[in-house]
């Protein structure tokens, strides 16, 4: 799949992101609107789409004294947790994914950033790019970078995603058969065997 009309270039704006979501499935669900009552807001922006956080949360924890090894992890690292919000104890990181799932067009990069909100509390989130041909729920990595506490609500905006059209690349996620492919649930590291 790549993108339908030859003059989008750069940073796609909301009406180009509007297309793309509704004609190739490319954000779903995929809310038009950004909502802001009430909540962190979400949805379609001016210039991107801010994601939501799904209720299942996995915590950092140092109970069972393992050593964290990108090659060789274990899911002893994190509690497991749902619901409605999520409290990082101080100076950790959660693991969560997104309500949304992603079908990234092969002429696109998409960039995550996150919502200031967050930042202005000391929360950070990271992802690293969604590569062109990617598809799935992404996983989030917050890091609680204050001493005290923080709290990460479900359902409610987290994080968003900046898309840039290019042209299409030789060889797309996709194509390589990537790692995470597919993802569906929260995706701990992984490296590729054989």
């Amino acid at each position: 799949m790549s993108c339908c009309d030859k003059n989008f270039r750069g940073v796609l704006c909301d009406r180009e992101i509007r297309q793309l979501a509704l004609e190739y499935d490319m954000i779903s669900p995929f809310i038009d609107k950004s909502q802001e009552l009430n909540v962190i807001s979400y949805g379609l922006s001016s210039y991107g789409y801010d994601a939501r956080a799904a209720g299942e949360f996995k915590v950092f924890t140092n109970v069972n004294n393992t050593i964290v090894d990108p090659k060789n992890f274990t899911s002893k690292n994190f509690v497991s947790q749902e619901g409605d919000v999520c409290i990082i104890p101080p100076n950790s990181f959660m693991l969560c994914r997104t309500i949304e799932y992603f079908k990234i067009p092969e002429d696109m990069l998409v960039i995550c950033l996150g919502k200031s909100t967050y930042a202005r509390c000391g929360i950070i989130v990271n992802v690293t790019p969604l590569e062109p041909g990617w598809e799935g729920y992404v996983t989030l990595e917050f890091s609680n970078t204050t001493p005290l506490p923080a709290t990460v609500y479900a359902n409610e905006g987290v994080c968003q995603f900046i898309f840039m059209k290019s042209t299409k690349c030789e060889t797309s996620y996709k194509d390589k058969n990537g790692k995470y492919m597919h993802q569906k649930d929260v995706t701990f590291p992984k490296v590729k065997t054989s």
